[in-house]
């Protein structure tokens, strides 16, 4: 069964970003658990930054899930990518990830490598940046076979990296990896951007598909943009997809109306 989830980020620098709660981890455990949320995704500023004993509880008295953890603060506080010129810097990169792989298979949860995988500087080949990215991933992807979790690779769209923009391209590379344990994670903004058709893409290629992040075209929730959501849904349904529909979303008007209407639209989708 598709399992609904909401973010939570607990990081002020990030503030304008698309996550839906901020700031008081258990006031937004409390709210996502009142609206019938089965999971929270949550965005750290490192792999330490959350007590495990503290999260665990509030996981347990509000019957949530941990569904994945993020690893973009290791770029935007500490500049650090998978993909960077300076060898300590990538090396940095895989133990700020690793950390965070470690943290979330003590829940059960994967760790997602978005913003960190970088992208290719100016004066660098596209070959080289790729082996070191190819390079990282293996390594991290075997971080996390060894804990028990699977480790998710998000395609961003062309604004964000010049690496890999369709699932077309992240299901190619991992492929060519001949990774066993990563997964791509569909998001719907970015596939907005750059796919012809988000639905066929999800058919296509649902066997590499492990997480999906849940948002309109504008970043909005579900239901304030033009995304097609409905032959979406009714893709990700006919593949037996069986993983979280996360809300990585702005939150727009604010985050309890963000939160509400993401719910409205899970059930309108999922539940009917």
């Amino acid at each position: 069964m598709i399992k609904s989830c909401v973010t939570i980020a607990l990081v002020p620098q990030i503030k304008s970003g698309p996550w839906i709660f901020w700031n008081d981890l258990e006031k937004s455990m409390a709210k996502a658990a009142d609206l019938g949320f089965d999971a929270i995704e949550l965005f750290t500023s490192a792999a330490d930054a959350v007590d495990v004993e503290t999260l665990s509880n509030l996981l347990i008295k509000y019957n949530l899930k941990l569904a994945a953890v993020g690893t973009g603060a290791g770029k935007v506080l500490h500049g650090l990518t998978l993909t960077d010129v300076n060898q300590d810097v990538r090396a940095k990169a895989v133990s700020f990830i690793t950390d965070m792989i470690s943290f979330g298979a003590k829940f059960g949860a994967p760790a997602i490598i978005g913003s960190m995988q970088g992208n290719i500087a100016a004066g660098i080949e596209r070959n080289q940046a790729m082996d070191w990215f190819s390079e990282g991933l293996i390594t991290l992807d075997k971080h996390a076979q060894l804990n028990g979790v699977k480790l998710i690779y998000e395609p961003l769209n062309r604004y964000e990296t010049n690496l890999l923009n369709t699932i077309a391209d992240g299901a190619a590379f991992l492929t060519s990896l001949k990774t066993t344990n990563t997964i791509l994670l569909a998001d719907l903004f970015h596939m907005n951007i750059e796919e012809t058709d988000i639905a066929e893409s999800i058919n296509k290629f649902s066997t590499f598909i492990g997480h999906v992040h849940f948002a309109d075209s504008n970043r909005k929730p579900i239901g304030n943009g033009h995304t097609e959501m409905g032959k979406i849904a009714a893709a990700l349904i006919t593949s037996n997809y069986q993983g979280f529909v996360s809300a990585e979303a702005f939150p727009w008007p604010d985050e309890d109306a963000s939160a509400k209407q993401t719910m409205i639209s899970f059930k309108k989708y999922f539940r009917n």
